[in-house]
This record gives C-alpha cells, structure tokens and sequence, in this order.
C-alpha cells in the first residue's frame, strides 16, 4: 500500500455517515497524515456531505452518467482510498476496483462475485445452505402460495432489497397473497423468533479477517439501528469469521445479520460488504477500524487484539444537526 503522508478519502453516497467520516478525519490526524474528504450525495442537504473538504452533489446512482462521474471525480481530485457506505453502487465499485488500483486508489470493495453473492439474498441463502451455515428458509412468493399449508408468520422482502424497505411479515394466506403481490422481486422467509445481532468483521488486504465485533440490535429506525450493545457471544464470533474467509470478502468492513434463537441456535441473514450504519458503536468499544485501515493503507501491519474492546457498551443514538450556510 501507500507510503506517503497525505491522503485523500472518497465517501460516494455519504448521506448522514458523518460520525464515521469523522473518525476516518481524526485518525488520519492522529497518524500523522494530511487529510482531505471528498464526499458525494444526490442530496445537496445530505448532513456529511457538508463536513466534507470537497463535496459534489451528484446524480443518483440509478442514471447512466453516475458511473463516469464519479471515476472522473476520483482522477480529479486523485482519490487514495475509497470507502462504500450503501449498498446502491457496491456493484460499481466492485467492477472497477481492478481499474481503481492501477490508477492508484484503493477501495474497500469485495469481488464482482462476492457483491453478487450479498445482494441477491436467493444466491446469499444458496451460498449459506452449500456451506453448512444455518439460515432461515427462503422460497419465491409462488411457492409460498402454491403449499397447503404454509408455516406462518412468514416474512416477506425484496431479494435485491436494501435498508428493510419493502420488508412485511405475513400472518396468513390473505395477508401472504396481498403483500406479495406489493413487494418487488418478492422471497419469503421462514419467520425467526430471537435476538437480532449485526457484526462488524474485519478484513485485511491480504483477505485474512482480524477483528469481529458482535452487537446486539436493541431498535431500529428506518432500517438503521439506533439502540444497540457490544456483546462477546464466542460462537456468534467464530462462526463469522468462518463465513467471511469461505466467502473471500474483503478487504474493508463486512457487516453481517443474524439471529440467536431461543435455543441458542444462530442464523444468519443477511451479508453487506460493507461499513454499517451502527459501526460507530465498535469503533467507540475499541475496535478501531478506521485507525486500522489506514495503517494497513500505509503499508503497515497493525497488531490487532481481536477480542480487546469493550463488552457491554450501549449506544443511544439521537438526531443531531449540521450548521452550514447555504
């Protein structure tokens, strides 16, 4: 990786990560490196996009100009490191990161295959079944509604769906039919009693995993959580890890669902690779991830403890405001 003392980090789509651009901006600092943000929103309000050092109100991410602005972005302001936050452009960035690293940036970006893998949660449940992980059934809306008898509830969600929208639950056949019929590209999932964890998993550029940081989701607002505690469940741990090294994704944050079930039995959801909305949280604990990543960018080899951060540390989180003048 990179040897010299300043960097300039690109946040595409950086909506309202402004903690996290933060602690990228602060421990740049701290290593000693020349900071700049370039931040990019279709939103010209987006509150991170005005912490940014150069910000870009740009098309959305569904025009067909949104990829060749933000490469022409990228060579202008010469990007060091890129970081995906959404799930909307992972796809992108996973088909140009090749091209990206011969132009001298480094993105946080999975494989073509592995995006594929995460995104389509018909392929996530195929690749989950094949390597013995345990996750809930899923089937199309057709053949939920073709059984005798279904089992419910039942929850319903878009395959290629993002931040829980378009996400019911069904509590009958009537309700199975209607739902299924409003919810694009609609799969039905077995319905998991139990605790919701999000895990933050980090992946070095060598795709070896050093850190796994379980939390436990307390609520969720607009599909984002907002109350959540670290938790070191060792199995819940070990099992992603395992699951991140099979899968080969990487390098950057892989943030993983699941549930633990009554009976202590885990299943997992959900795979983004990418940084979460609640990453904030295990960063605070001690699993200091932006800190980590730039020393890797640097070309150095951190020493990461991967069980020393804080077990029990609660995040509440609350609206807060960015001051600009317009």
């Amino acid at each position: 990786m990179a040897k010299k003392k300043n960097i300039t980090i690109f946040f595409p789509c950086v909506g309202r990560r402004v903690v996290l651009l933060n602690s990228f901006r602060r421990t740049a600092r701290q290593l000693g490196l020349t900071t700049r943000i370039v931040g990019a929103d279709s939103d010209q309000f987006s509150p991170a996009l005005q912490c940014c050092d150069r910000k870009f109100v740009a098309k959305r991410v569904s025009h067909p100009g949104y990829t060749r602005e933000m490469l022409s972005i990228i060579k202008r302001e010469k990007v060091d490191l890129l970081i995906p936050t959404v799930d909307l452009d992972l796809a992108i960035w996973a088909r140009h990161r090749t091209k990206l690293t011969r132009s001298g940036c480094t993105a946080l970006i999975s494989s073509p295959k592995v995006v594929q893998i995460c995104q389509d949660k018909r392929l996530t449940y195929e690749f989950l079944k094949t390597h013995g992980f345990d996750t809930p059934k899923t089937i199309s809306a057709r053949q939920a509604l073709s059984q005798n008898r279904p089992q419910f509830p039942c929850f319903l969600k878009p395959w290629d769906g993002h931040a829980s929208r378009g996400n019911y639950i069904a509590h009958n056949r009537d309700e199975l039919r209607f739902y299924s019929k409003h919810v694009p590209n609609c799969i039905v999932q077995e319905f998991i009693n139990g605790q919701e964890y999000t895990v933050d998993v980090l992946v070095d550029f060598n795709g070896h995993v050093r850190c796994t940081v379980p939390r436990r989701r307390i609520e969720v607002r607009a599909g984002e959580v907002s109350k959540a505690v670290t938790v070191k469940h060792l199995e819940i741990m070990q099992l992603c890890q395992k699951l991140i090294q099979i899968l080969k994704a990487g390098p950057g944050i892989i943030t993983i669902q699941c549930f633990l079930t009554d009976d202590n039995q885990v299943k997992i959801i959900e795979i983004n690779p990418r940084f979460g909305g609640g990453v904030p949280l295990a960063i605070k604990a001690g699993a200091n991830f932006p800190k980590w990543l730039l020393q890797m960018w640097l070309g150095q080899n951190p020493k990461i403890n991967p069980t020393r951060w804080r077990q029990g540390l609660m995040m509440l989180r609350y609206d807060e405001a960015v001051w600009f003048q317009k």
